[in-house]
Parts: structure tokens; C-alpha cells; sequence
């Protein structure tokens, strides 16, 4: 169940890259139905041109893709202008400190373990404006 208690933040372009399209989509809803605008791509080459095409705020990143990992994601993105500027969101079945660890050395900011809360997203996205 969705928490409404948190601050809505200004609607955000989010970009979320996951091969499993029930859990993709059924977070992009959830944040769609927060006023955001939610861009679902199924693999790390589709997330690397729809960040060149969108310029979303957001990636929300699996680490388990099939083609390019979410950490080779990351790495690239951040090497590129647009990519300096995103908040890059992990979001994976593996969860030890060592994997938490290597997310945030290939640049991630933020690193969540599967099932992720919805609330969890959805309040960090909302305090965005608030931590920068």
C-alpha cells in the first residue's frame, strides 16, 4: 500500500531500466500515479540511448541485465554530461555490503535491494529538490 504522507515533489522525468517488465511496470505505475513521467526500457543499451533522447532526473537501474550491467550503465553515464547530473538509483536482487560498495564506486547515489518498498522510491524521489 501506497503512503501518501510524503511531500509531493515537481513532476520528474524518471527513467527505469529492469529486464523484469511485471516489476518495471508496475513501478513505473506507481510513480506515474505520483505525477511523474515514466520512461520503461528493458535492457542497459536501451537505457544508455533513452537517457541520451530523454534527459531524465532519475535512473532507476537493475544490476542484473542481460546485455550491459546496471553497474557498466552507470559507469558510462556518468562519464557523459548528461550523465553527471542524474541521480542514479540500484535497484537489485543482491544486497551484501560488498555489492552496495562496487554500486557506489560505479556511481550510483542511492543502492535498494529487491522488492524494493515503493514508499522508499517514492519519498527519495519526493526529497530530491530537499538533499541537493
Amino acid at each position: 500500500m501506497i503512503d501518501r504522507q510524503f511531500n509531493h515533489s515537481p513532476p520528474r522525468c524518471l527513467l527505469i531500466a529492469d529486464d523484469n517488465d511485471d516489476a518495471a511496470e508496475s513501478l513505473a505505475m506507481l510513480l506515474r500515479m505520483e505525477g511523474h513521467e515514466v520512461v520503461v526500457v528493458g535492457n542497459g543499451r536501451d537505457a544508455l540511448d533513452a537517457v541520451s533522447a530523454l534527459r531524465p532526473s532519475v535512473v532507476v537501474l537493475d544490476i542484473g541485465m542481460p546485455d550491459i550491467s546496471g553497474y557498466e550503465v552507470a559507469r558510462q553515464l556518468r562519464q557523459t554530461q548528461e550523465g553527471q547530473s542524474l541521480t542514479l538509483i540500484a535497484v537489485t536482487g543482491w544486497g551484501q555490503e560488498r555489492d552496495k560498495l562496487r554500486a557506489i564506486q560505479a556511481g550510483f547515489d542511492h543502492h535498494f535491494t529487491k522488492p524494493i518498498d515503493p514508499n522508499t522510491l517514492i519519498e527519495l524521489v519526493s526529497r530530491m529538490d530537499q538533499d541537493r
